[in-house]
């Protein structure tokens, strides 16, 4: 904020300087030499931009001391500010804080969003993956958005450290849904946890670990759910040597392999309440849109794989629909769903 009003105060001490000797030019040249205001402002942009076409016939001397003055003065004056507004529309200074004034805008209205701490390798990950299911997040680094790639330009973007109570709150904390805690530091992370928990007890908070030791810390401190990059990877690359296929199948169903969204979480507190206690073929889902249902987690958090259409649908469960990107694209407008 302070570098937004320190460009456009410079902006405006520059525009009032060439405004002020226009108006003192235009005046004087009013008055001495009885010109009407279109001409007057003529002859005083003229002087003060150097052209100086032709002297007015029988020039007082009052007006001769005006334009002197304007020319000592007014010129230098004039044309630096000319000159470093150039300098500052062809920087792309203006434009950039023009973008930064936008995202804070939207920093203002924003709610139920997701804030990513430490945009590395995972946090890059965890953004694309938002994109893709046009979720709202907050980015917050230690570097600067300059540094950015073109693909995240226009997302939101908090310069700081994470761990500090006053950047999690200018990023939103209190209405945040979710915070993926990604930095390369457990400690770091540890106490991305505790703070976020304190500052708001209802948002679910991710967790990235590097060493075992730390999950349970990592648990008890809030977070819900602790990944640990490198063992997945490892399990990763064992299953695609024992069950290549099977792991292909399931990593393109779930975005690892495509751009489009194939698997939807159906929540069923986000359903019009009078489908509680009815059955998933009321839901019609297969009828409407193509996808079928494959799965459904019950408030205990036990899993049924491939579930009966006839079990009873119930509130804090979910359901999963698999389809093609544009029947999971048409169920998504039957039922919108929000993060739980």
């Amino acid at each position: 904020m302070r570098r937004l009003s320190a460009l456009y105060k410079r902006i405006a001490v520059l525009t009032l300087a060439i405004v002020i000797f226009i108006i003192f030019g235009t005046v004087g040249f009013m008055h001495s030499e009885g010109l009407n205001l279109l001409d007057a402002i003529w002859y005083s942009v003229m002087t003060l931009t150097t052209v100086g076409f032709q002297v007015p016939n029988n020039f007082s001397d009052e007006g001769k001391i005006i334009t002197i003055f304007l020319m000592l003065f007014g010129v230098g004056a004039v044309l630096y500010g000319l000159t470093a507004l150039a300098l500052e529309i062809f920087s792309g200074n203006i434009g950039k804080e023009y973008k930064i004034n936008i995202i804070k805008k939207r920093m203002k209205n924003l709610e139920n969003h997701i804030i990513i701490c430490g945009f590395g390798r995972n946090g890059r990950q965890a953004a694309r993956k938002l994109i893709l299911h046009k979720k709202p997040f907050v980015i917050i680094d230690k570097k600067p958005l300059e540094n950015r790639d073109d693909e995240f330009a226009d997302t939101i973007f908090i310069h700081g450290n994470a761990i500090e109570d006053e950047v999690l709150k200018k990023a939103g904390i209190e209405k945040a849904v979710g915070i993926i805690a990604s930095l390369p530091s457990d400690a770091d992370n540890l106490f991305i946890v505790i703070s976020s928990k304190e500052l708001n007890p209802n948002i679910k908070v991710i967790s990235r670990a590097s060493n075992s030791n730390t999950i349970k810390k990592l648990k008890t401190a809030g977070a819900e759910n602790v990944i640990m990059p490198d063992k997945i990877g490892g399990e990763h690359m064992a299953s695609l040597l024992i069950t290549p296929d099977i792991v292909e199948f399931v990593d393109h169903i779930t975005l690892e392999g495509t751009k489009q969204i194939n698997v939807l979480e159906i929540y069923t507190n986000r359903l019009p309440g009078h489908f509680i206690n009815k059955k998933i073929e009321d839901l019609q889902i297969f009828p409407k849109t193509g996808c079928k249902i494959v799965g459904y987690k019950d408030a205990h958090g036990k899993y049924i794989i491939n579930p009966d259409e006839s079990k009873s649908i119930e509130a804090n469960c979910c359901i999963f629909a698999l389809g093609q990107p544009q029947q999971i694209e048409k169920l998504q407008k039957i039922y919108p769903q929000d993060l739980p």
